[in-house]
């Protein structure tokens, strides 16, 4: 089915996208995995090739362009080649909206010329060992000492953890205030009492670095303060839909993709003298995942059109990320089947796109959060 979300310009660009992960990534991304990290000159090329900070005013060195869009696009061909050890969409499309949002005029100053040129590698630090979905079980805490605040606390899984250069760290500021006393500091590199852990060892997207942070009295600047005081909970909630909805695009794009690279092979790989693709069952598999996939398509697509219009609401971007990720497992599974033995070798795609693509109905809220968040808007 043709897509009409994207215009001349959208498709130029991910014809610059697609060069750039042939050139800058490709070639590297297998040492990238075997590093457990990617280079910072990767980071720095796709700063100079106009790929960071698309949404960012021109002003700060980004690229004007606030059109979701565009991020879809680098979502759909990152999740295509397998380039899951650079996160450009987290540090785009997940932490980009809470530095232009929430940011003073000096705080936009300060970092966003670095944001887009790469130079500054950035993460977000919500969940601890003792807390994921639920922000009021946040223990990490932040006390107002007048000038500046004096940071405590450990948080895990923080992708890009060990890369970061600019960590917004989310933290109770007033211990009585539950979900609706934390607030967001920034935290950078060099500050005394700020260290990084393990660079944690996965099961899959081994070139991603996620870390262990640990911040022990760290002096955080009054300045340093992200948004309102104590509006934590109302700023994470206002950039979620977007965050899911990039995690979205990226599962749809990576079934079709592995629908692809499987359709190709049962026609060349023979079994009892034919090819796979000549019996009905592998027919009906493949009939089957490439109706799901264009049914998905459909649905993510007017999300995305939604959201660029400004639209697009929490329950529906809920909807789009537990269906396309929970849909992205289900055929990475059966494409690994289809590929018999070859499927479960680790130089094959499948066998990598099945250990990447598991954490996706885990990360930015967990299939079960999904429905609990629809449920809620249904019943209430």
């Amino acid at each position: 089915m043709q897509r009409r979300i994207f215009s001349p310009e959208h498709d130029a660009f991910r014809d610059t996208v697609r060069t750039f992960l042939a050139k800058e990534v490709a070639p590297h991304h297998a040492q990238w995995e075997k590093d457990g990290i990617v280079s910072r000159e990767a980071w720095r090329a796709a700063g100079r090739q106009g790929l960071l900070g698309m949404a960012v005013p021109e002003e700060y060195g980004g690229g004007g362009t606030p059109d979701f869009r565009y991020g879809a696009v680098l979502a759909e061909e990152f999740a295509r080649a397998g380039a899951s050890g650079l996160a450009i969409g987290l540090h785009n499309d997940i932490i980009g909206p809470y530095l232009t949002g929430l940011g003073t005029p000096e705080q936009k100053r300060r970092w966003l010329p670095g944001f887009c040129d790469g130079s500054l590698i950035t993460a977000i630090a919500m969940t601890e060992p003792g807390a994921g979905s639920d922000l009021q079980g946040i223990t990490t805490r932040a006390e107002d000492k007048g000038d500046h605040w004096l940071l405590n606390g450990a948080k895990t899984f923080i992708s890009n953890g060990i890369l970061a250069d600019l960590v917004i760290v989310v933290a109770r500021t007033t211990p009585e205030g539950g979900a609706r006393g934390l607030s967001l500091l920034v935290v950078e590199r060099d500050m005394p009492g700020f260290e990084r852990g393990r660079n944690l060892d996965k099961i899959g997207q081994k070139a991603q670095d996620t870390a262990e942070l640990s911040f022990t009295d760290v002096r955080v600047p009054k300045e340093n303060l992200l948004g309102e005081l104590n509006g934590a909970f109302l700023h994470l909630m206002t950039n979620l839909a977007q965050e899911r909805l990039e995690i979205a695009v990226a599962a749809i794009a990576g079934a079709e993709h592995l629908l692809d690279l499987t359709t190709a092979y049962v026609k060349e790989r023979e079994a009892f003298g034919r090819p796979l693709a000549r019996l009905q069952h592998i027919r009906f598999e493949i009939a089957e995942m490439a109706t799901e996939c264009a049914v998905t398509r459909t649905f993510v697509d007017r999300c995305i059109e939604e959201h660029a219009d400004g639209g697009l609401d929490a329950v529906h971007a809920s909807m789009a990320k537990w269906w396309a990720t929970e849909l992205q497992k289900k055929v990475a599974d059966r494409c690994l089947q289809l590929h018999g033995g070859y499927g479960y070798m680790s130089e094959f795609p499948v066998a990598r796109a099945f250990t990447d693509g598991r954490i996706q109905t885990i990360y930015g809220g967990t299939t079960e959060i999904m429905k609990e968040i629809i449920g809620r808007s249904l019943l209430a």
